[in-house]
């Protein structure tokens, strides 16, 4: 169990909730932008928090959080939700300032990845498109150690595969409650989505081709580029211990340890699928790991 860290959180929900709400000082200003893609033959939007401090300041250059969605898209409230605690835990020093990109899929439910038909293909969107445009429009530290990813759910994955995949353009990634994050996707099986969406999702996305899913999957990008990812990116699981898919991600987990590939693993007890709860259970405790890894402007 090599690098593998367990906590258990007993946390109570509702009351960190409103400590949580008393604390967030606001509002946050995001700006939605969007860049032309060449891979989506059209527009793609992004949602970008810039602090204070990034405006008082234009001789230096700050780190960039990026957060991928899940299915679905953004949630009522929960995007502003996100950039007022950012917006909280910057002001109150809690962290170092950034940027925070929250990414957008349009509603296409794309997994984050490059479908098979190549009809969307929010991978290469992300790493050749959006992130060199994040670099050149915004005075970023553009480079690894400049860099975040975290996503939930589907993000989560998201997260998973991209920052797996390309550790030397990332310093950490964090997955909180992430899905699907089984080896091969079986509709029969899909303790969130549930069968009919899965398959759906299989069908669209993945051309119905497990055999493409599993290529596709953060297990076999885990497995052909381990010896690029130990020790060079940090990895964080924050998991709800009342989530569907709480026993697939253990799994995952296991088999990153199999790999000799360091991680962390935070079990949320009481805490579902469900952003707002899982946030309210971490309380201040979320914020260590930007604290670790968000270096200041330069």
């Amino acid at each position: 169990m090599n690098g593998l860290l367990y906590l258990i959180a007993l946390l109570s929900i509702g009351t960190l909730a409103g400590q949580e709400a008393a604390e967030l000082p606001g509002p946050a200003k995001v700006v939605t932008q969007h860049i032309l893609s060449d891979y989506m033959k059209g527009e793609v939007d992004y949602h970008v928090y810039i602090p204070d401090a990034y405006k008082l300041d234009s001789t230096h250059s700050y780190p960039v959080i990026y957060w991928l969605h899940g299915s679905g898209g953004w949630p009522p409230g929960v995007l502003n939700m996100l950039a007022e605690r950012f917006h909280a835990a910057i002001q109150s020093e809690k962290i170092a300032p950034a940027l925070v990109v929250f990414l957008d899929d349009g509603k296409r439910e794309s997994m984050w990845v490059d479908s098979k038909d190549g009809t969307v293909r929010m991978e290469s969107v992300i790493i050749r498109e959006l992130i060199p445009h994040i670099d050149t429009s915004f005075r970023t530290i553009g480079q690894a150690r400049g860099r975040l990813l975290e996503g939930g759910s589907m993000g989560g994955y998201g997260a998973a595969r991209l920052g797996l995949k390309y550790p030397e353009l990332f310093t950490a990634i964090s997955l909180i409650n992430p899905g699907p994050m089984q080896e091969v996707l079986n509709p029969e099986e899909a303790p969130v989505a549930g069968k009919a969406k899965a398959q759906q999702t299989l069908d669209r996305v993945y051309g119905g081709d497990t055999a493409f899913f599993r290529q596709l999957s953060p297990w076999q990008i885990a497995i052909g580029n381990a010896p690029n990812i130990r020790g060079n990116l940090e990895i964080r699981m924050i998991l709800g211990g009342a989530d569907p898919s709480l026993n697939n991600v253990l799994k995952f987990s296991d088999h990153l340890s199999q790999l000799d590939i360091e991680h962390s693993t935070t079990i949320l007890e009481g805490a579902g699928h469900s952003p707002k709860e899982m946030f309210a259970a971490l309380g201040d405790s979320y914020w260590e790991f930007f604290n670790r890894h968000l270096p200041a402007p330069e």
